[in-house]
């Protein structure tokens, strides 16, 4: 993640034609029958696999992350807030939600929100589960647990402390957790930060020799969800080496699936090892069988999707993924997926509802990239990948897509896939965390048919080569970078140049990845349009200083900035950006 600077944007027509793809006709059967045709609700904003349909159960609900369904087909959603949101308002309430179909309509008609809330000092979190007769969730530093009702929609009473004093600095806070059949309560515990290194996200800084931040991040830590007052220590330990694991799954056989979410910025932080062409390719993201004491890489070592293999990565020896050193000893992934498209949240399903061949693997969501400039951001979709026995038996498909709409990019989208969940009538569960929609899914065709992918969507990267003039530049929509007042002594060509650069189509821009396709900002990037300047008074010298020195530590966001954010700029390419922002930033000032 990083503080950059970038806008693509189409027409609202366009974005209201893809969301009207989830409008579809499916065949409902029975075993052996041919069933008469059932229409699936329309605008429910996704397009699923054949004979699968999508109604929206909940919407609006805050930033929901992860999902549980409990025995009497309640389901519970973790919602977050934070700086990763701008510190954007959240519904009242707490950041837990029960929500229930009580008419059994396809949409919950009851929503009650409960436990701690923004004025009781918490933040909300991602991990929830249930788990012999109680609730388990994440709600900032810790894991708590409240008793289910058989009386009541939503828990009452003051929670437990299943767990406290979790991490919750750096680039990764988050601690999803799953919880086995014996009570294994298994967290994970994501990296402070991108690969070790002595000064996080600066390009050619190198790891810190030992990496003591291994020693309680980057990796899954065991605890028993039968104890309460347990507390955090680097004794627990599972596994290491995993960077980010916000996904986990058990499947049938016991064995624990957990992602990995690649690291970030070869290409930007070492752009002598690697090619243009490359960045957007590395590394893989994984799905790893997580055993006791294994290491999984982190951060000696990254996946070299292309290679198939664990290869060192430059700030620990790594000469631009020949050497393979230590990584030699680490355990590989069992599956591997596009570089940056950030896998969080794997559901195994059994239910026979399902069809036989979506029994024998994994459905993962994917939240969708922001480090794949310049080339087109992607992801954004729940894909499912078929296993046999542990192991990859083909290729993944698109289960589900179109929750981005028109635009790729964080900045944009309308939805990013954050959870999944099956519920015990067959149904699945997916919720996203841009506005807090909550799909429900149900199958109506053949238990023979075979996996097959969703209907393609057409939806624009922000840093495609064949992009369209940026529209919606605030508060100017519709007018190109030559239309925006250039700074004192600047000429509209040196902006337009800026704006090339910004939105990746020309001297590899990286911005839009960060700052959004509008500008307007990001989960990991500031909103440039608004007149608010952070490091200094924002005139065009001070923004050139800005850009050229990099934000290694941002005051409002996640994401640091390199130096010319990790694009190999020349002085003129930088002067030229900078004109491009302080002319979208002072085009209402």
């Amino acid at each position: 993640m990083k503080d950059t600077l970038c806008r693509l944007a189409v027409s609202s027509s366009v974005r209201l034609s893809v969301l009207a793809l989830g409008i579809g006709i499916l065949a409902a059967a029975t075993p052996g029958t041919a069933a008469p045709a059932q229409t699936c609700p329309a605008n429910t904003g996704i397009v699923l696999s054949p004979g699968f349909c999508a109604s929206v159960f909940a919407d609006n609900l805050g930033h929901a992350r992860h999902l549980a369904v409990g025995p009497n087909g309640v389901v519970y959603v973790n919602t977050w807030s934070g700086v990763y949101y701008a510190n954007d308002k959240v519904p009242d309430g707490g950041f837990l939600i029960a929500l229930k179909d009580s008419g059994h309509t396809g949409h919950a008609d009851i929503v009650q929100r409960f436990g701690d809330g923004v004025p009781q000092g918490s933040n909300g979190g991602t991990g929830i589960r249930v788990y012999n007769g109680y609730l388990y969730a994440e709600q900032n530093d810790r894991i708590i647990r409240y008793r289910l009702s058989s009386t009541s929609v939503a828990p009452a009473g003051t929670p437990e402390v299943v767990v406290s004093g979790l991490p919750v600095t750096g680039d990764h806070p988050m601690h999803p957790f799953i919880i086995d059949a014996k009570g294994g309560l298994f967290v994970d515990l994501g990296s402070a930060t991108n690969d070790c290194e002595q000064q996080n996200r600066v390009p050619g800084s190198l790891g810190n020799q030992p990496c003591t931040e291994k020693e309680t991040r980057g990796g899954t830590w065991r605890y028993d969800a039968n104890k309460t007052g347990q507390k955090f220590s680097a004794a627990e330990r599972y596994a290491s080496g995993i960077r980010n694991g916000e996904g986990m799954a058990i499947d049938a056989a016991g064995r624990l699936l957990v992602t990995q979410h690649g690291r970030d910025q070869l290409l930007q932080d070492w752009p002598a090892l690697y090619k243009q062409d490359q960045g957007p390719e590395l590394p893989a993201e994984e799905l790893v069988e997580l055993k006791q004491g294994a290491d999984y890489g982190w951060p000696e070592c990254y996946y070299d999707g292309l290679q198939q293999k664990l290869v060192l990565g430059p700030e620990y020896g790594g000469d631009g993924g020949k050497a393979v050193g230590l990584c030699a000893q680490r355990t590989a992934p069992i599956v591997a997926f596009p570089a940056h498209w950030a896998p969080m949240a794997v559901l195994i399903v059994a239910d026979k509802q399902f069809p036989r061949a979506y029994r024998e693997g994994a459905f993962i969501a994917f939240h969708g990239s922001w480090n794949r400039a310049p080339a087109p951001q992607a992801g954004y979709n729940v894909i499912f990948q078929p296993l046999n026995d542990g192991k990859a038996s083909g290729k993944f498909v698109v289960f589900a897509d179109g929750f981005a709409g028109a635009v790729k990019e964080p900045g944009e989208s309308v939805y990013r896939p954050t959870g999944l969940a099956a519920g015990s009538d067959g149904s699945l569960y997916i919720c996203e965390d841009n506005r807090g929609r909550i799909w429900r899914v149900t199958y109506h065709g053949s238990p023979d048919a075979a996996v097959a992918a969703a209907p393609a969507v057409a939806a624009s990267g922000t840093t495609s080569a064949n992009a369209l003039p940026p529209e919606g530049i605030h508060p100017d929509a519709g007018k190109s970078a030559r239309t925006l007042s250039p700074p004192p002594g600047v000429s509209p060509d040196q902006v337009a140049l800026g704006e090339q650069i910004f939105h990746g189509r020309a001297s590899g821009g990286t911005c839009a990845g960060c700052h959004g396709s509008n500008a307007r900002g990001s989960p990991i990037g500031s909103d440039l349009s608004a007149g608010l300047w952070l490091w200094s008074v924002g005139s065009l010298p001070a923004l050139i200083q800005t850009i050229n020195a990099g934000v290694p530590k941002p005051k409002m966001h996640l994401g640091a900035m390199p130096p010319r954010g990790g694009a190999p700029l020349s002085d003129a390419d930088v002067q030229a950006v900078a004109s491009y922002v302080w002319a979208v930033g002072h085009s209402a000032h």
